[in-house]
């Protein structure tokens, strides 16, 4: 599993002229789910986004997560960062989960996050979504629950 976490003063997921999700403070979760996902990515990419501290404490040191910080989080699914662009021009996603697997994992982590106490938001699994941010500092921590990076 692969996430783009940003921090971010606000967020807004749109599906068409419908606005699908919205935050204040928080972070902005971009969630690709690998077909060898299992629950065990599950858990380390929520622990990761609920725990990761990326907001900074009273000595301006990101020393808080974004449960310390009071924010919330806007999910939003993205099979693209599955794509494998080493070999030729146009990206593989051989890699990428199919979507009833996909989608399973995408709500799990919604539904662990949301089970911790978090505010959370999400886009819609599938459709064709702008998103739009501001993000804080600009912070932007990228994850994978296979460690690859």
């Amino acid at each position: 599993m692969r996430a783009v976490l940003q921090r971010v003063s606000h967020a807004r997921v749109a599906v068409g002229d419908r606005q699908a999700g919205a935050i204040g403070p928080g972070v902005l979760v971009l969630l690709g789910v690998e077909a060898e996902d299992g629950p065990d990515d599950v858990a380390y990419t929520a622990a990761k986004i609920r725990d990761v501290r990326i907001f900074e404490d009273a000595q301006q040191k990101m020393n808080r997560s974004v449960v310390d910080a009071g924010g919330a989080v806007l999910v939003v699914s993205q099979f693209t960062l599955c794509g494998d662009v080493r070999k030729g021009r146009r990206p593989s996603f051989d890699a990428a989960a199919p979507p009833d697997l996909a989608n399973a994992l995408y709500e799990a982590v919604v539904a662990d996050l949301r089970e911790s106490g978090l505010t959370v938001e999400t886009g819609e699994f599938r459709a064709m979504m702008q998103v739009e941010l501001v993000n804080d500092g600009p912070v932007t921590i990228l994850l994978d629950s296979r460690r690859r990076f």
